[in-house]
């Protein structure tokens, strides 16, 4: 890279957004504007050099008409010196030994002859005469000699040099208010983006995502680049304030359920510190609860760390048949619950019902529900699954969900009034509900016809 292109990269770091824009939009205009008056200054150049030539050309006519064929060459008229006078013209042959002993008026050269000898096309000539710009056309005459006739050029100097001076204040004038123009362009276009600049700065600086950017009013659609920008960065900050209280809660949540258990550990740790003061069946009693406790202090840190995984690893998806699963996580539940009766229906048309999953995941999901159903359910009163092409359903006819606990069901450490006795971290339908999503699923809950809590797993698409 070479130094020069070094020094305007430098040169464009170095410099804001907006003074970069307002220069782009400064100098796009005024290279506009000041074409627009080079362009209109040759226009109008040449249209009155154009309407001279046009006088030389008809004054020429004129004289050969008028001027017989015979006429010794010479001077034809010579009032040039005045700015009124018409023309100034002179014959002139093509054999110098055929001029007249009388000077001529008007510059003679090489190409007045061969002009005069047919062998030149006619021309134009700026010239300076007596001190005044003058136009001089030569064209052939007669046989062999050659007419030029001249004009003062004082009125087409004057108005070329005032259209000159009028277009040049114009041009002058159009590159200040391009300046001005680039100025207002650059502070109303990037006035979201300073507002989105200050919003992200002051969220660094504060750690707070509840601020937003404030959008112009207006119908929706009409929205410029801008304004969408500012909208999608709302967007994501309304998403990073949902994570961010998600994961306050979260923490506060595990905080909260891990300090009982914790405490119940030590406690235990401390009583079987002092061993040798507890009897055989004091010991026994502390080392189990110590190990029941253990045991559901881990099962909570791995559900907490299952929780934390928001997408399932691709390498570890493939094609999982619905039925064969079903069947195996409720064969495990009669082993697991033998007081609670569990009844499969697979309908014909289900047995091939697959989709892409993680089949340890879509596991645990089923097992989460059957588990819960399990729960609540009485002794004696069965757990129903079944299996269709509309999805999975697990039943049970225990108490069911009150109407105000309905919304809150699949929440992290939730646990209805009826729950709260019962086994279990309220963590079991918030990872069924994760993995459902994780693999595109949906997992609802609602009151079964009759009693009980019925939920429903639809599979994707």
């Amino acid at each position: 890279m070479s130094a020069r292109r070094r020094l305007g990269a430098r040169w464009r770091r170095r410099r804001p957004l907006r003074t970069r824009l307002a220069l782009a939009a400064a100098a796009a205009v005024a290279l506009v504007a000041v074409g627009v008056c080079v362009a209109a200054f040759l226009v109008i150049r040449y249209k009155l050099y154009q309407q001279l030539d046009q006088n030389l050309t008809q004054s020429a006519t004129l004289i050969a008409q008028q001027r017989n064929f015979d006429d010794e060459p010479g001077v034809v008229t010579g009032e040039c010196r005045y700015l009124g006078a018409p023309a100034c013209s002179q014959i002139v042959p093509a054999d110098p030994a055929d001029d007249p002993a009388k000077p001529y008026l008007l510059p003679v050269a090489a190409s007045t002859r061969e002009v005069a000898k047919g062998q030149a096309a006619p021309y134009y000539t700026s010239l300076t005469l007596h001190g005044r710009p003058t136009r001089m056309y030569t064209t052939h005459y007669g046989k062999g000699d050659a007419v030029q006739v001249a004009l003062r050029a004082d009125i087409a100097e004057r108005g070329v040099r005032q259209a000159a001076g009028l277009l040049s204040a114009v041009g002058g004038a159009g590159v200040l208010l391009s300046g001005l123009g680039g100025y207002w362009v650059s502070r109303t276009g990037l006035a979201p983006v300073a507002r989105l600049t200050a919003t992200a700065e002051r969220i660094a600086a504060t750690r707070d995502a509840r601020h937003r950017i404030e959008l112009p009013p207006g119908p929706p659609g009409g929205e410029d680049e801008v304004t969408r920008l500012a909208a999608s960065f709302n967007a994501m900050l309304a998403e990073l304030e949902k994570s961010v209280t998600a994961q306050r809660r979260l923490v506060a949540d595990a905080s909260h359920e891990l300090r009982t258990p914790l405490t119940a550990l030590r406690t235990n740790a401390e009583l079987l510190a002092r061993a040798d003061r507890l009897t055989d069946t004091q010991r026994e009693r502390a080392s189990g609860a110590l190990a029941r406790q253990l045991r559901e202090v881990t099962g909570m840190v791995n559900d907490l760390i299952e929780l934390a995984r928001d997408e399932e690893p691709q390498p570890l998806l493939e094609e999982v048949r619905l039925a064969p699963l079903v069947a195996h996580v409720v064969d495990a539940a009669r082993g697991h619950w033998p007081q609670v009766p569990f009844t499969l229906h697979v309908t014909p048309d289900a047995e091939a019902l697959s989709f892409p999953g993680v089949p340890a995941r879509l596991s645990r999901l089923v097992t989460n529900l059957v588990d819960n159903a399990a729960k609540f359910s009485p002794p004696g009163t069965p757990v129903e699954v079944s299996l269709s092409p509309a999805g999975l359903t697990v039943r049970d006819h225990g108490p069911g969900i009150a109407a105000e606990d309905l919304p809150y069901v699949f929440d992290r450490f939730y646990r209805a009034e009826k729950a709260r006795a019962l086994p279990g971290s309220g963590l079991g339908l918030a990872m069924a509900r994760q993995i459902a999503h994780a693999h595109g699923a949906e997992l609802t809950a609602e009151g079964a016809p009759g009693g009980g809590a019925l939920f429903r797993l639809t599979p994707p698409g």
